[in-house]
């Protein structure tokens, strides 16, 4: 590996990944909008759940769905580019690994906006559309079927962030591969921390909020909740286990 090479993928990653795509667009759609923080009250509680996550989830609440899901393309896309071209211009080598892990940096770390970006689940899901969409895809039918069976919107949304891990490593066998997911799932972590953190609290509080009211401080859509609320393993067996105690 040439480290002159690694330096200048991880650069143009870098610098692609800061172009906030939010911030653009939010300037086109409605200049007042504040995209820089999001409130939810959590039910049944005087508490408020907080992001201050400057992305395609602040765009879709904000501006609106179509805004949010044309954020969302924009920040793969950013990634995506120098991921293939680094992909394109030397195979089979890893330069294309600091690409994608330096553009995940410069999204939630932008050089053009102040330092602050967003979590990066965009990011990631361009990089591996470089990288491999075939995994990407795999991982993500077996995050959903993992979050039916278990009955949770979280691990339905993010447990394909961790089986990649592992994909990696028996696709590949390759340290770069396997560490570019690893430093991707710390990124992530890291990031989204302050929101798990006011989950992790509510349970202590007493709250306990339905899929549906999980989905909706997480930004994934309250149809999904209420979905995994009615249709997950879980449910349909505690549904099923009511029945026949009315029945007896």
């Amino acid at each position: 590996m040439n480290p002159l090479l690694a330096l200048v993928a991880s650069a143009a990653g870098y610098l692609f990944g800061s172009i906030s795509s939010s911030r653009i667009i939010a300037r086109r759609v409605n200049p007042q909008a504040d995209i820089s923080k999001i409130e939810y009250p959590v039910p049944g509680s005087d508490d408020l759940f907080v992001t201050d996550s400057v992305s395609a989830t602040a765009a879709r609440h904000h501006l609106g769905t179509r805004w949010g899901c044309l954020t969302a393309i924009l920040d793969m896309v950013k990634v995506f580019v120098p991921v293939l071209a680094c992909r394109l211009l030397w195979p089979g080598q890893p330069y294309l690994y600091f690409a994608a892990a330096f553009g995940l940096v410069g999204h939630d770390w932008p050089l053009f906006a102040g330092f602050k970006g967003g979590r990066g689940e965009s990011p990631i899901i361009g990089g591996l559309l470089a990288i491999d969409p075939i995994g990407l895809v795999l991982t993500s039918a077996a995050s959903a079927a993992t979050g039916l069976v278990v009955g949770h919107i979280l691990v339905f949304r993010w447990a394909w962030l961790l089986y990649l891990i592992p994909w990696f490593w028996v696709r590949t066998h390759s340290p770069y591969a396997v560490g570019y997911m690893v430093i991707s799932n710390i990124i992530y972590w890291y990031t989204m921390s302050p929101e798990l953190i006011q989950y992790a609290k509510m349970g202590p509080k007493g709250i306990s909020p339905t899929q549906e009211e999980i989905a909706d401080f997480f930004a994934m859509g309250k149809p999904l909740g209420r979905a995994m609320d009615r249709l997950s393993i879980l449910a349909l067996v505690a549904r099923a286990a009511k029945k026949r105690g009315q029945n007896q």
